[in-house]
């Protein structure tokens, strides 16, 4: 069953008497519905497009986490062929919030490495809501220097709250280890194209998204922190969320204004979860235009570029 956010009830409201209609018909096969659908359906598809049109900020946030969004997973399996994870830091352990690998996109060798956040409780818990601990960034420097020794293209796909905050991961260096991996992500001399697929919270984000071309779904969100998480520091109430969101310019409309990302991956009307393919061959589509640019260039030439977008970041705004 769809799940439904608070602003898509009147969607709902529709979609709901389309429901009831085809099992009123599956009940009593003389009735004749066949009209009555179409309107509905024509109804709540305008419906959807007008509501998506003209989403806040915080509306925003709802949809990036939404809980039926495609997943690192779902990319995976859609978008790489022979995937082979591997897992480890070499130092303390294996952490599952990141996972990382080695496989094939359309043909070309890469190295893919992404947050996860599950489906279901079970895989949300063993997942870590996709906020992973330091072994996770460590394992991600692995895999980036695997991808810089061996030549291969590096594709990410960020999708975390934030790096896991919690007393055991500051204790095994959790700043460091972020650190290190968006350092590592700099210094590569491959192809790197990472996608915000989700939710780009903080240094969890940026740790393995700082890319030669970064790219974000339409109704994603990319931040230094949560609204909720500003609200409750600068209202001291969680409540202000919305206010946050907005004054935050956390959108994919914002960023790219902003000339902090390189372009938005448009969504299927109603977001990616309303249809998962669509939007997973969009990302797919995204990701070889900007490797047919990137392949040619020479590895000094890719980690200048890298370099020089970053330290351009912010020069012009006040201009």
């Amino acid at each position: 069953m769809h799940a439904y956010l608070e602003f898509e009830r009147p969607i709902a409201e529709l979609e709901g008497k389309i429901v009831e209609l085809r099992q009123l018909a599956a009940q009593d096969p003389t009735m004749e519905i066949g009209d009555d659908v179409a309107r509905l359906q024509a109804k709540a598809d305008t419906l959807i497009h007008e509501t998506y049109a003209r989403l806040t900020p915080w509306q925003k946030a709802m949809v990036a986490r939404h809980p039926a969004r495609p997943h690192f997973s779902d990319y995976v399996s859609n978008l790489i062929d022979d995937f082979t994870p591997l897992a480890g830091d070499r130092l303390y352990g294996e952490d599952r919030a990141i996972v990382a690998g080695l496989g094939r996109f359309r043909g070309q060798a890469v190295a893919v490495l992404g947050h996860e956040k599950g489906n279901d409780t079970k895989s949300r818990l063993t997942h870590n809501f996709g906020m992973a601990m330091p072994d996770g960034y460590r394992k991600a420097v692995r895999i980036l220097d695997l991808a810089d020794r061996f030549d291969l293209p590096v594709l990410s796909f960020a999708d975390t709250a934030g790096a896991y905050p919690g007393v055991s991961a500051e204790e095994r260096g959790q700043a460091e280890a972020v650190a290190r991996a968006t350092e590592k992500c700099l210094s590569i001399r491959v192809p790197f194209v990472a996608t915000v697929i989700g939710e780009g919270g903080s240094g969890g984000a940026l740790g393995i998204a700082v890319a030669n071309r970064v790219y974000m779904l339409e109704h994603s969100i990319y931040a230094v922190i949560s609204p909720e998480g500003c609200a409750s520091i600068l209202w001291r109430s969680s409540d202000k969320a919305q206010d946050a969101a907005a004054a935050m310019r956390i959108t994919a409309q914002d960023l790219l204004e902003l000339k902090l990302i390189d372009g938005i991956v448009p969504e299927p009307p109603g977001g990616a979860h309303r249809d998962r393919e669509e939007a997973i061959s969009a990302v797919g589509e995204t990701i070889a235009r900007a490797l047919s640019e990137m392949l040619p260039l020479s590895r000094d030439e890719l980690k200048r570029q890298r370099r020089e977008k970053y330290l351009a970041m912010g020069r012009n705004l006040g201009a």
